[in-house]
């Protein structure tokens, strides 16, 4: 009598369910599904896999979005996602959903509401104090940190010369952290002498272990995860996290405060030279408002995410590049023909007016930026009905992937050669992008990312300086497709962690 009962209270229950729901099974019903959409649970079985193959996976679903006017439907059990990449709907999605979806939840246990995954409430605030810190001005002022680590990086490669292939990732790593320590927080971390440095080793383990918890449907409940063994190494790596940054603030804190203290008001000199100087750090104390603006914990959470985000999606764009010249030793012979021609085969060192010279250079960084951009995806909430250009209506209660990969690569807008790594596809007479979206590595709309010149900027210096002293050498590819395996950590990374060899260029 009571199973009777429940089963009873449980088919009511449903029923109420799908009646609420009714709207948002309409509207989704004439929108086509991937391949092995199956009932109840939906793709749910395609996201249990690994990284790999989890990348492999949505790799499938944005070529079939492409095959089906630039959208696809898959439910995750009970939640309607849609992945798009069509680039005129994704503009109007990325202008009118602005807020992250609750899979990133899983991210602000890191770094807490820092601005990229932050609830609009806290991003509008934050994001008016952080782009002044990002103009051009003072970003300039970063290039002799870029310039000093990567000079730092070429003598530490110095000893893999001829020895064959080995992963360049960790070194990567260690330039971005060491540029990002001391250009965010006024920090020299000396990553690069310290190949075990505990804030690389916890972000990576810790990015590894939030990927898992977003497509492993038995990892998401707290409750739950709890018990698994994973969750003692992920409270671990944000302790690390958490406390090298406290840290770093207190210490900025007790600085300014001595050099406040140290000289009258009436005698204090504001220097434009000087305030483009400071670090981001200290650039967002004072844009904030100095002691009555951003918290310590608003500071760790900003500066947290700028260091992860530096960190991180900086080395996988150099890796990427560096392994596509190695597949390709036509096109870097361009780029070293370019740096000599700039450099005028001179020893003296690479300065901030080269990089505007190196316009192959930029092109080489932004087709591997097309066709392997760091962040693939971005999870946007759908809080109301939108009705897209291209006529389809996303209903509210829904999620939607924007796939970068898949827009990056679509042959509607690239060509029909839109695989092909043809760096040559954005000379100014070539490129001719209807829609804004068609090419956004760094996102796009009011919630793009404001580093991305400071992120050019680093990767184009370290290029130019380990291009000029060492040729880059890999499995050469058979045609103009450059293969390369790749996982998803929350940011896209290759399998092989990038592997090459490297030979001494001789004068």
């Amino acid at each position: 009598m009571i199973a009777y009962f429940l089963l009873t209270i449980f088919v009511l229950w449903f029923i109420l369910f799908r009646y609420r729901r009714r709207r948002m099974y309409k509207l989704a019903s004439v929108i086509p599904a991937p391949k092995g959409d199956f009932p109840v649970i939906g793709i749910t079985s395609y996201l249990a896999g690994s990284t790999e193959d989890i990348m492999l996976t949505m790799q499938r679903f944005s070529y079939s979005a492409m095959e089906n006017d630039g959208i696809i439907k898959g439910w995750l059990n009970h939640i309607l996602y849609f992945l798009v990449c069509d680039p005129v709907d994704l503009e109007m999605i990325l202008k009118t959903c602005l807020e992250k979806d609750d899979l990133h939840r899983f991210m602000r246990k890191v770094i807490g509401y820092g601005s990229i995954f932050a609830p609009v409430s806290i991003w509008r605030r934050r994001r008016k104090i952080i782009i002044p810190a990002f103009s051009p001005k003072i970003i300039e002022n970063f290039f002799d940190v870029f310039s000093e680590h990567s000079v730092k990086l070429v003598e530490k490669l110095a000893n893999k010369t001829g020895t064959g292939y080995f992963s360049i990732y960790s070194y990567l790593t260690a330039y971005t952290l060491d540029s990002v320590c001391e250009t965010a927080m006024g920090v020299k971390l000396n990553a690069q002498n310290n190949s075990n440095s505990p804030f690389v080793t916890s972000l990576n383990q810790v990015l590894a272990i939030i990927c898992k918890r977003i497509f492993h449907l038995w990892l998401q409940p707290d409750w739950l995860f709890k018990l698994f063994p994973q969750y003692s190494k992920h409270e671990a790596c944000i302790k690390i996290l958490h406390d090298f940054t406290d840290e770093v603030i207190q210490n900025k804190r007790a600085e300014l405060k001595k050099e406040k203290d140290a000289q009258p008001e009436d005698q204090v000199h504001y220097n434009l030279d000087d305030y483009q100087r400071k670090n981001l750090l200290e650039q967002l104390i004072h844009l904030s408002g100095c002691e009555n603006g951003y918290t310590d914990l608003e500071l760790r959470e900003e500066i947290l995410t700028l260091s992860i985000a530096g960190t991180d999606t900086t080395a996988h764009c150099i890796g990427y590049t560096l392994q596509l010249l190695s597949k390709y030793p036509e096109i870097q012979d361009k780029v070293y023909e370019e740096l000599c021609t700039v450099l005028e085969d001179s020893k003296r060192p690479i300065v901030k007016d080269d990089l505007q010279k190196l316009k192959y250079l930029e092109r080489v960084v932004k087709e591997s930026l097309r066709l392997f951009p760091p962040v693939p995806f971005i999870i946007r909430k759908v809080e109301r009905d939108i009705a897209l250009p291209s006529g389809r209506v996303l209903p509210s209660g829904s999620g939607v992937v924007v796939s970068i990969w898949g827009c990056h690569r679509d042959p509607k807008y690239w060509g029909s050669d839109a695989e092909h790594f043809d760096p040559d596809r954005f000379l100014p007479e070539r490129l001719n992008l209807k829609h804004a979206c068609s090419f956004m590595p760094f996102s796009n709309g009011p919630r793009n990312c404001v580093g991305y010149q400071y992120a050019l900027m680093s990767i184009k210096t370290i290029l130019a300086t380990l291009l000029r002293n060492y040729k880059v050498v890999g499995e050469p590819e058979k045609g103009p497709i450059p293969h390369i395996k790749v996982k998803l950590n929350i940011m896209m990374k290759a399998v092989d962690e990038y592997q090459l060899a490297l030979e001494k260029r001789t004068p």
